[in-house]
C-alpha cells in the first residue's frame, strides 16, 4: 500500500484522493438528506398523530386501515417492494401507542 493510498481516504475505502474527495462529498450530502428525512418522518408523526386524535374524539378507531393500504400500495407503487418495509416503518412510527 502507498503512502498515497493510505493517506487518500482512510475511512472511505477510496484508494485516490480524488474518490476520496468524491465520496466525503456525497456522504456530507447524504448525512443532509437524512437529517431532513428525519424531520419529514417527525413531522409525518406529528400530522398522524392530529388525525388519529380528532378521529378517537369523533368516535372512531386510531387506525384506519382502508388507508394504511392505500399507503403501502403508494410506496410498493414507487419504491418497489423495500417501498413497503419503508411504509409499513413509517406507518408504525406514526400510529404511536395503540
Amino acid at each position: 500500500m502507498s503512502t498515497e493510498t493510505a493517506t487518500a481516504a482512510p475511512d472511505t475505502g477510496a484508494h485516490t484522493p480524488a474518490a476520496a474527495g468524491l465520496i466525503t462529498d456525497a456522504r456530507s450530502r447524504i448525512d443532509d438528506l437524512d437529517g431532513r428525512i428525519i424531520g419529514l418522518v417527525q413531522e409525518r408523526m406529528a400530522v398522524s398523530a392530529v388525525i388519529q386524535r380528532e378521529r378517537i374524539t369523533s368516535g372512531g378507531r386510531r387506525v384506519n386501515l382502508s388507508r394504511e393500504m392505500e399507503i403501502l400500495a403508494h410506496y410498493r407503487a414507487q419504491l418497489g417492494k423495500p417501498g413497503t418495509a419503508l411504509a409499513m416503518t413509517l406507518l408504525e412510527l406514526s400510529r404511536g401507542q395503540i
